[in-house]
């Protein structure tokens, strides 16, 4: 018996932690997920829709379980026709904000269209862990120039 399938689509500007966050949610992944393009892997950036699932328990469902299917979205402005593509198949949208950088360009733009395709957002907010090392940074920047 085949399990119930809910799509999430994974969105956000470039270098936001999209496919990282993709990676750690999946134990099965696609021939095309995770930057396994050569392109992709040589550029540093996703180019491709890629996609990898998991599966998660569901009462209500036949089999007891709900099978998840991220589709991990390009986040670069060159791509946005590949966005729109993913964003047709999705009943969930991710948005994935850098806190580091905050909302930049493709994260409007990816919010934009979600809301135009996509009743159901979660916004993830990443690389929080990064937040400590800048303050610090900028903590010492202020006490470098005052004495």
């Amino acid at each position: 018996m085949k399990h119930p399938n809910f799509n999430i689509g994974i969105l956000g500007h470039v270098d936001s932690g999209k496919t990282s966050l993709a990676k750690i949610l999946s134990k099965v992944a696609s021939t095309a997920c995770f930057d396994k393009n050569p392109q992709s892997k040589e550029r540093g950036i996703t180019l491709d829709l890629g996609f990898s699932s998991f599966t998660m328990e569901h009462p209500k469902s036949p089999t007891g379980e709900l099978l998840i299917t991220l589709v991990d979205c390009p986040g670069h402005a060159s791509l946005l026709k590949t966005v729109i593509g993913g964003v047709h198949i999705i009943d969930m949208m991710v948005l994935v904000i850098d806190v580091n950088k905050g909302i930049q360009t493709q994260t409007a733009e990816c919010l934009v269209i979600g809301e135009l395709i996509c009743n159901n957002l979660l916004i993830v907010l990443n690389k929080i862990d990064l937040i400590e090392k800048r303050k610090k940074y900028r903590l010492r920047l202020c006490v470098d120039t005052t004495a």
